[in-house]
């Protein structure tokens, strides 16, 4: 047998957890076709030396918000480069699947921080369905770099059943408009769609004219409208997707007698989210004691997602997402002029009523709400770059918000800085890591474009494992932690993804262990030619060498470099990533004729 591909002496990772091996691993026709102990001397078209690397299969995120990239750019470039061969979109209620182009453009452009001048026209452009049968099969064509799984967003859903303004305005759905929630929901999941997103917690809020600085629909929906909905997903078995009232929290206890199975199919439960955060630095213990009971005590299947790199965000002069957290800071994020929020920070009232909101911890969100903690990272006055707002502060001998505040006046979007929520610990990381009460991989990729940098959310786990296990600190091992990025992900959402097995689709990524060095935290801005920007990125790329999806070598930091490191047909012909229905589908993805008889021939 001639082989498309041998990726030869690696360490070979199946997705399973087992102990590695060092194999030679052929792919043909787009699956893994054989893996061998013994070296295989049949020919290839394509040999890849991977001695002293790790052969791995492709790497699942299952948050992020490619919603509105993969339609103008389905390469999804920055995630391939780092290893992610699957992607989930449709989260956190917001999906672009019922709604008209300007409710999809207005429930996700300022929530996910994305320029609205660029994705309405898009949307107009491109977005011809409006149901999700339609929405797959524009996929099932569409040239996709990564593999796609999605979920139904609620607040697209009731957008669309009950028309924008209605759906923010308190008023509850007729029992004809939740007959029509429920029917849609079904289709959805008989098309693959992995289950529905809602939310709860009202941080977030809405772009455009109609609605502007609204919370998001899904947020004005009962208790009753969410069972109602989480009985058919649970019926189906489909899951549900969320996050708690990231302020009160207390909501967290409905989300548990959701996922309860006694007397009742559990309702399979992923929830935003986990980390060590420094305004609750109890988080990790608190959602590991809820996966508890939701598993030992109500016979639930509850996952928190954790974020497995530093939780670090950027912002510009006053353009914060998290004064929303604040009850006397959220104006500055409703009022539509720019010019409004710095005028509104020259009245002195309005200040100290700032820093008094600032200096109560009650009901705190995200944010440690601590400026000695805030560096700046960019600014027309370069003596205060690299320092925190503490420091500039008594040099000036001024209070360190009323330092912020005044420089932001002066700056505006010109001072760039820096604050970090959380995950500033390896070591409750490392914990983290091992929860089985957690998934990994939030991460947000495709929003937040200036302020978040996650992409290579996969390589900062294995780090952060690697240099455990050097200072023999308990972690996992390597095996256990490549299953925690692929086949565990693969099982728990019932996609076909996350191992690289004799008769597998070939999702697979060579990894260069040598590659985990500081740099992995470093952050930069890199082009974003399809939306005229740049966004923040992670950038290490000597820790992949090479990504495979379908079979089809997307990404080499070796070959392709007139198109820094991507396949030139990436995103345009379709022979690299698919659409994944989910276990609820009633509609069977396109078959591989070939997978039975190459799994026999090797």
């Amino acid at each position: 047998m001639q082989y498309d591909t041998i990726i030869k002496r690696g360490l070979y990772l199946d997705g399973s957890g087992s102990e590695p091996f060092i194999a030679d691993v052929a792919i043909k026709d787009g699956l893994i076709a054989r893996v061998s102990r013994e070296e295989i001397t049949d020919a290839a078209v394509e040999i890849i030396d991977a001695t002293d690397r790790w052969v791995t299969p492709g790497f699942i995120e299952p948050h992020s918000h490619y919603d509105a990239e993969i339609i103008a750019a389905p390469e999804l470039s920055e995630s391939v480069r780092h290893g992610v061969t699957t992607v989930m979109t449709g989260i956190c209620s917001i999906s672009m699947v019922c709604g008209e182009a300007e409710d999809c453009s207005d429930l996700f452009t300022k929530v996910e921080a994305v320029p609205r001048e660029q994705v309405l026209p898009l949307l107009k452009t491109k977005k011809t369905w409006r149901s999700p049968t339609e929405f797959r099969d524009f996929y099932e064509q569409q040239p996709l770099g990564p593999n796609l799984a999605t979920f139904l967003g609620h607040s697209d859903l009731r957008a669309d059943v009950m028309g924008l303004q209605r759906s923010v305005s308190g008023e509850k759905p007729t029992d004809a408009e939740l007959n029509k929630m429920e029917a849609v929901l079904g289709e959805a999941l008989d098309q693959g769609f992995l289950g529905l997103s809602t939310m709860t917690t009202k941080l977030d809020r809405l772009d455009g004219d109609r609605a502007w600085a609204k919370p998001l629909p899904s947020t004005f929906a009962k208790w009753s409208e969410f069972r109602r909905l989480n009985r058919l997903l649970r019926s189906r078995g489909g899951i549900l997707q969320s996050a708690p009232d990231a302020v009160g929290k207390l909501n967290v206890i409905a989300f548990l007698w959701e996922t309860m199975g006694w007397f009742r199919k559990q309702l399979k439960t992923t929830l935003l989210t986990v980390m060590d955060l420094k305004s609750n630095p109890r988080l990790p213990f608190l959602t590991r004691l809820s996966g508890m009971v939701s598993r030992y005590l109500l016979r639930g299947n509850l996952r928190w997602q954790a974020l497995t790199s530093p939780m670090i965000v950027y912002a510009y002069g006053l353009d914060f997402n998290s004064f929303g957290e604040l009850a006397d800071g959220r104006v500055l994020r409703e009022m539509k002029d720019p010019d409004e929020p710095y005028e509104q920070v020259e009245d002195p009232a309005f200040r100290q009523t700032l820093k008094n909101n600032m200096n109560t911890m009650l009901g705190s969100g995200l944010w440690h709400r601590d400026f000695s903690d805030a560096w700046v990272v960019e600014c027309p006055d370069a003596a205060v770059i690299g320092k925190n707002f503490a420091e500039i502060s008594k040099q000036h001998g001024k209070d360190p918000v009323d330092t912020f505040l005044d420089m932001a006046m002066k700056y505006r979007e010109e001072m760039r800085w820096g604050v970090q929520f959380g995950n500033h610990r390896p070591k409750v990381m490392r914990k983290i890591i091992q929860g089985s009460h957690y998934q990994v991989g939030f991460a947000d990729s495709g929003a937040h474009l200036k302020n978040l940098a996650s992409y290579n959310f996969p390589i900062c786990l294995l780090k952060y494992v690697e240099d455990g296990n050097k200072i023999g600190e308990k972690s996992l091992s390597t095996a256990a932690a490549v299953r925690r990025l692929t086949g565990e992900l693969a099982d728990w959402y019932g996609i076909d993804a996350g191992y690289i097995r004799e008769g597998d689709r070939a999702d697979v990524v060579v990894v260069n262990p040598a590659g985990f060095t500081e740099d992995v935290w470093d952050m930069v801005d890199a082009p974003m030619p399809v939306f005229a920007m740049d966004r923040l990125v992670n950038r290490n790329d000597a820790a992949v060498d090479a990504v495979f999806v379908n079979g089809n070598l997307a990404y080499s930091n070796s070959q392709f470099r007139d198109s820094d490191g991507y396949a030139p047909n990436l995103g345009k012909e379709r022979v690299f990533g698919k659409f994944l229905p989910g276990e609820s589908s009633i509609r069977p993805s396109q078959p591989n004729p070939t997978k039975l008889n190459i799994s026999q021939a090797a």
